[in-house]
């Protein structure tokens, strides 16, 4: 994959790197407004957890929290351009995860790398439903895969587009559960969910917030979690590990400062945010969404990172994947 594990080693190393700093400067920021870029458009779920965490954050540090949308080219402009800011702490970025752990692996001319950020914080993470047109009357992940191995390349399964998670998500299945999968991107999942409901195509792995509502009507038939457990929404929804060992997507949201951003400052910004997700209030407006909390150290976002790029880029190479 392009995202070797020497940066990736860097990155781990920076975000515990604890260097000498103006003890002033660290306890008087932020003194303006800070400007958290989110690399999507507007109204759709990584802007909305954005906006949430930034007024918490904007009310707990004093300061406005700006919210800049930067859309464009699957996350590549808005996450770039938070890779060349200045790492005074005043440009931050908020995006899925998937932004510094496929991107890499599928674009080797991508203009930025997982070590042009210094990890901040985890904010939420999240798993997909499988939900299937329900007229295939499969009753279980057990009946999809025996039916997919009897039929290789009989069952279709839609995605947001090429290299986003659950187009992902139905690669590691079939690597995973040794059957053959035909892969349709969409331009979004809306797309994909209706050919699914319709009977265009087979299934897709989707939000829990959409797949849910399209399974309490009937118009889709839920029958696994990627998680390592059912999801706390839907407990009667078995993780599909249960079947498929070893399978595993769970996806996250964090927060990233540019690179050499002062350790004092990037550790003042995580306290700030593990803290906020320790309300009530606020880990059950997620739960209710479908996304659990999880505030973390600059440490342990790194080490996410490192796991999931090396999980998704052998994945993107074993499947060739990447853009050429």
């Amino acid at each position: 994959m392009h995202t070797t594990l020497r940066p990736l080693r860097f990155l781990l190393y920076s975000a515990v790197l604890v260097l000498p700093v103006s003890g002033a400067y660290a306890n008087t920021y932020p003194e303006r407004p800070i400007r958290m870029i989110v690399p999507y458009g507007a109204g759709g779920p990584t802007d909305m957890l954005a906006r949430a965490l930034s007024q918490r954050l904007s009310e707990r540090l004093k300061q406005p929290i700006i919210v800049e949308n930067k859309p464009g080219a699957g996350s590549i402009i808005g996450v770039e351009y938070v890779a060349k800011a200045q790492p005074d702490g005043y440009t931050l970025l908020f995006t899925a995860g998937g932004a510094l752990v496929i991107n890499p692996a599928m674009n080797s001319t991508l203009p930025y790398k997982a070590s042009d950020f210094a990890p901040v914080s985890s904010a939420a993470t999240y798993t997909m439903f499988l939900a299937v047109n329900p007229k295939l009357g499969f009753k279980s992940i057990k009946d999809l895969i025996d039916y997919g191995k009897a039929n290789p390349g009989s069952l279709s399964y839609g995605s947001a587009g090429n290299g986003t998670s659950n187009h992902l998500a139905g690669e590691l299945l079939q690597d995973k559960a040794g059957i053959k999968l035909i892969h349709v991107p969409y331009k979004g999942n809306a797309p994909a969910m209706s050919d699914v409901i319709g009977g265009n195509i087979s299934m897709m792995f989707d939000l829990p917030s959409t797949s849910l509502s399209f399974g309490k009507t009937g118009q889709v038939k839920l029958l696994g979690t990627t998680g390592q457990k059912p999801d706390p929404l839907a407990p009667e929804v078995p993780a599909i590990s249960k079947e498929v060992p070893g399978y595993d997507v769970t996806s996250w949201f964090g927060v990233f400062a540019p690179a050499k951003t002062a350790p004092a400052i990037v550790n003042k910004l995580s306290e700030s945010i593990v803290e906020i997700l320790k309300d009530p209030t606020v880990s059950a407006a997620l739960v209710g969404q479908g996304y659990q909390v999880s505030g973390s150290t600059p440490a342990k976002l790194a080490e996410m990172i490192e796991t999931d790029s090396k999980l998704w880029g052998d994945l993107i190479k074993q499947a060739n994947l990447q853009i050429k």
